[in-house]
């Protein structure tokens, strides 16, 4: 699905057909037919359109004479979650430069896109092409922190739960989280590395205007944070895990010792009662017509005197 769209009044229009400096956005379903149509109609090689549909496509640019491709990593919520499939996935965001154009082209809905598109990012104008792809950066890295922020709130929840329990599902839970953080943890590493390039040549040629200069340095300094972010999580995810795993097992194990010393305790009356059951004369039989009732205080005795000594001894 191709739409084309251009900023009037501070409001996004939908054109018809692409008029100069309007932003071309790219979004599923599509053809490769439509694709090859797109790359014959703004003069830019097909292979622009087509990579960044590569999940695996890693963060990187590429120059055709005056065509620019720039391929970054984005979250998503992770469309095909499982069990224990990571919670957040990321995706490549393709932005292609055209002397008249900005082209936008991802594999599943962006979230990022969907604030410009839904005009929730101040001073968003496509006629400005590199304030334009600087603000496509900036949201991504805000969508980074954001997914973290959700990630860190659903692994405090986990933990509270994982006090008093013994399942497997936390840890299932904890696992997703974890798979997520890898993700972010190597696409944030790969952005800020393309960050800096692109910086270093001057690839969007901003290196003349100060202030969008200024935001390009702060988006790659919050690039950093996001980065440091992710990886303490995930260093914390991994001590939470080792840790509650121990406790779970540690629960387990006292679980099984309390089965089995309230065994031994009831083992007493039950012993007692299986002597007494056998062909033979109870005891005190011939002295007190309550002989049965004196066995069993002996063994309700002998079984309290146990419990004493477990309780004692901590065991209970």
């Amino acid at each position: 699905m191709v739409k084309y769209y251009s900023k009037e009044g501070g409001q996004l229009r939908v054109l018809d057909a692409p008029e100069h400096a309007c932003w071309v956005n790219i979004s599923p379903p599509f053809t490769p037919e439509e694709l090859e149509e797109i790359a014959q109609q703004f003069d830019i090689p097909f292979d622009f359109l087509t990579d960044p549909l590569d999940i695996d496509e890693r963060p990187r640019y590429e120059r055709d004479e005056d065509k620019r491709l720039i391929i970054l990593s984005s979250p998503i919520v992770n469309p095909f979650e499982e069990d224990i499939d990571a919670i957040f996935i990321t995706v490549p965001l393709g932005i292609i430069i055209t002397p008249d154009h900005v082209i936008t082209i991802t594999s599943q809905q962006s979230p990022v896109l969907g604030l410009f598109l839904d005009t929730k990012v101040k001073n968003f104008d496509p006629e400005d092409e590199q304030l334009f792809v600087l603000q496509i950066l900036e949201q991504t890295v805000y969508r980074f922190l954001n997914c973290l922020k959700q990630l860190n709130q659903k692994r405090n929840l986990i933990e509270k739960e994982l006090y008093h329990s013994s399942r497997n599902q936390e840890l299932k839970n904890l696992l997703s989280i974890e798979k997520s953080l890898v993700y972010f943890v190597s696409s944030l590493s790969d952005n800020e590395l393309l960050k800096m390039k692109m910086k270093r040549i001057d690839f969007l040629g901003v290196g003349k205007d100060e202030e969008k200069l200024e935001l390009f340095e702060d988006i790659i300094i919050d690039n950093s944070q996001a980065q440091q972010m992710a990886n303490m999580y995930t260093n914390i995810l991994n001590g939470t895990m080792d840790a509650y795993g121990s406790i779970i097992s540690n629960n387990l194990n006292l679980t099984i010792k309390r089965l089995t010393v309230i065994t031994i305790v009831l083992m007493v009356p039950t012993l007692v009662a299986s002597f007494m059951g056998m062909n033979v004369a109870l005891p005190f039989a011939e002295q007190s017509n309550y002989a049965f009732f004196i066995i069993l205080f002996i063994s309700l005795a002998f079984s309290l005197i146990l419990s004493w000594y477990f309780q004692r001894k901590k065991l209970f």
